[in-house]
């Protein structure tokens, strides 16, 4: 796949002092880490888009334009901490310790798919890193955050929940009714809404009359905050607040992260026929992973062959995945009812 054409990019101005106060001491390493996953992930995407396209994979949802939100979660959560994905999150599982191979194998729907090619692909499960089932149903991981967060609460346990949605979901049942048990029983829960401004082909505008969808924790009590989606300092930082926030007992919060989507919805959507002109490339001033690496090349972090070497390498890691979950058969028949009856259903083989 070619890379698109160059757009101005839109710099990330940090100095040192302000990293270390928002990152911390070891700033550089950390971000270093965070963009080897969003190379990573941003490889992914261009590369299971393209087998898709030639009938290896049957779906795929990327999340190119939106990695900074789930790598600076990635940089904000604690492996006890819980997550409720929204659709473009698997990213974070992958950070969190979800073998890459594992996720192919899942994509592929092979005879070592952990859901045995019965879960939708591109929705990972992984309870290895407390990362719950991503879903296609609009707006129903934030009903079922608010529950895991409330069992936290019985249970005393310290740790948070966080559940991603898009700004289509802020629409849902599921939002105003999680929103506001969550904030009427100041549950250990965090609410991430990635804004990238597109419910599959509708407008942000033709969906809601709110202009900043933050506002709306307000109506239950919560506080709300809006912030540049594609720059991962400000997203780490301000989710970091948030969980402190909730693991202390001080309740939920709203954390409304702005992008840019920059490519098709899914597999399945073609966003010209919808999309106005000049969208793609206000995306591509934004594109969260060319901002980092900007950062960290201005900061001394990040020179040419350090970046070579991190993009060969996660070409590579791509490529060795996809060769093993190719070179593995489909599900044994057999397997059809496996986890789903306590003893084999009659006539089973």
């Amino acid at each position: 796949m070619s890379d698109p054409p160059a757009a101005k990019l839109l710099p990330l101005s940090y100095g040192e002092e302000d990293l270390r106060s928002l990152v911390g001491a070891d700033w550089g390493d950390r971000l270093l880490d965070a963009y080897r996953w969003m190379i990573l992930g941003r490889t992914l995407d261009q590369r299971m888009l393209g087998l898709q396209r030639q009938g290896r994979i049957g779906f795929y949802g990327p999340a190119t334009g939106q990695e900074a939100v789930s790598i600076g979660a990635w940089l904000a959560l604690r492996p006890e901490d819980w997550v409720l994905p929204g659709l473009r999150e698997q990213l974070l599982a992958l950070a969190r310790g979800h073998p890459l191979p594992a996720y192919a194998h899942h994509l592929f729907a092979d005879d070592r798919d952990p859901a045995r090619g019965r879960q939708m692909p591109c929705h990972p499960s992984a309870r290895e890193v407390r990362y719950v089932s991503m879903s296609s149903v609009i707006g129903t991981q934030i009903s079922h955050a608010v529950g895991v967060a409330y069992g936290q609460r019985l249970k005393k346990d310290p740790a948070a929940t966080i559940a991603f949605f898009g700004d289509g979901a802020s629409s849902s049942n599921d939002f105003h009714a999680g929103m506001n048990l969550a904030g009427a029983l100041q549950l250990p829960v965090v609410f991430c809404l990635t804004n990238n401004q597109w419910a599959i082909s509708v407008p942000v505008e033709r969906q809601t009359r709110v202009a900043v969808l933050a506002e709306k924790a307000r109506a239950y009590g919560l506080p709300g905050t809006r912030l540049d989606g594609t720059d991962i300092v400000a997203v780490q930082a301000n989710l970091r607040a948030a969980l402190d926030r909730a693991r202390s007992g001080s309740g939920p919060s709203l954390v409304e992260c702005v992008t840019y989507r920059m490519t098709p919805h899914s597999s399945s959507d073609d966003p010209t026929r919808y999309q106005p002109a000049g969208f793609l490339e206000a995306g591509r001033a934004r594109d969260p992973v060319a901002r980092l690496a900007l950062l960290l090349t201005e900061r001394g972090v990040l020179a040419e062959p350090l970046a070579r070497s991190i993009a060969e390498e996660a070409d590579e890691r791509v490529r060795a995945a996809i060769r093993e979950a190719e070179a593995t058969p489909p599900p044994d028949p057999g397997s059809l009812t496996t986890d789903v009856f306590s003893t084999a259903a009659p006539g089973a083989p």
